[in-house]
């Protein structure tokens, strides 16, 4: 029986396979404890599951042979395009891969699957993404990874717009679980006037979004900026898109307002949960 009195260093191998073992047996063993940073990467390992499970339903249920398919960004879309390849292989299918960003196309090529464009296909049979946010409206938070203005580009092509994403982020309402703010692509000079314009209008924060790994802010692939609003209460949705939009400067915003047609979320428990937009 595997039991952990404290937090020690162990064997890289040795740790991933005690936190993989049961979650149960674990937490019921009496007057044991599991340490916080094994908690933590077990978490992950269930949200990483969760990723999978989603994307694979969503790719099984929505991919068909001879289609033209938009190719999502963000961690999800890995395991989204794992499968369209596997079943690439298996089938036999026809599929058409256009990407959303840089990280897109190269997941497209590593996997040998066909790469096109917006010029070559403006129109898409099926657009498959991920989301930082769902609330119950299928209103859509996305630009964390800085990709917004493409995503939205290419699912606005897509006849179908599908989102995937794990149990962390359903929620009821925009604002509950995500707390980066929405995301704004921004013309580099217009990253101030827009940023005063934002808070002026729709009170929070709008604040550069600086980079990790080199110095000064994240450049999108577009060669532009992105502004996290940091909202403080609910707002109508729709109209904050349009209205923010139309302050000179803005690009697109992260707010995805009444495109995504399903969300598939992997659960904790290993099953998936769909959502679709509610009836008026």
């Amino acid at each position: 029986m595997l039991v952990w009195t404290r937090c020690v260093m162990r064997p890289r191998r040795w740790v991933e396979f005690a936190v993989i073992s049961s979650r149960s047996l674990l937490l019921s063993l009496p007057g044991k404890h599991v340490c916080n940073g094994s908690r933590r990467h077990h978490g992950t390992l269930m949200a990483e599951e969760a990723k999978k499970l989603a994307a694979y339903a969503a790719v099984d249920n929505h991919i068909q042979n001879n289609q033209v398919v938009g190719v999502g960004s963000g961690s999800t879309i890995v395991y989204a395009v794992d499968r369209l390849a596997e079943r690439v292989r298996q089938e036999k299918l026809n599929i058409v891969c256009v990407p959303t960003s840089f990280q897109a196309r190269q997941l497209i090529l590593q996997h040998g699957l066909t790469l096109s464009d917006l010029d070559r296909h403006p129109e898409l049979d099926v657009a498959i993404d991920g989301a930082d946010e769902v609330d119950a409206a299928l209103t859509l938070i996305k630009g964390g990874g800085g990709c917004l203005a493409q995503e939205k580009i290419v699912a606005g092509c897509a006849k179908h717009f599908i989102v995937i994403a794990d149990y962390r982020k359903d929620s009821k309402a925009l604002g509950q679980q995500w707390k980066k703010g929405v995301p704004v692509e921004v013309i580099p000079m217009a990253y101030v006037p827009v940023s005063r314009a934002i808070a002026w209008r729709f009170g929070g924060e709008a604040v550069l979004r600086m980079a990790v790994s080199k110095a000064g802010p994240v450049v999108t692939d577009n060669s532009n900026f992105i502004l996290d609003w940091k909202f403080e209460h609910a707002q109508n949705w729709k109209e904050v898109n349009t209205a923010i939009k139309m302050i000179p400067g803005v690009v697109e915003t992260g707010l995805f307002v009444g495109m995504a047609e399903r969300v598939y979320f992997g659960m904790e428990d290993g099953s998936v949960k769909t959502r679709d937009p509610p009836i008026n």
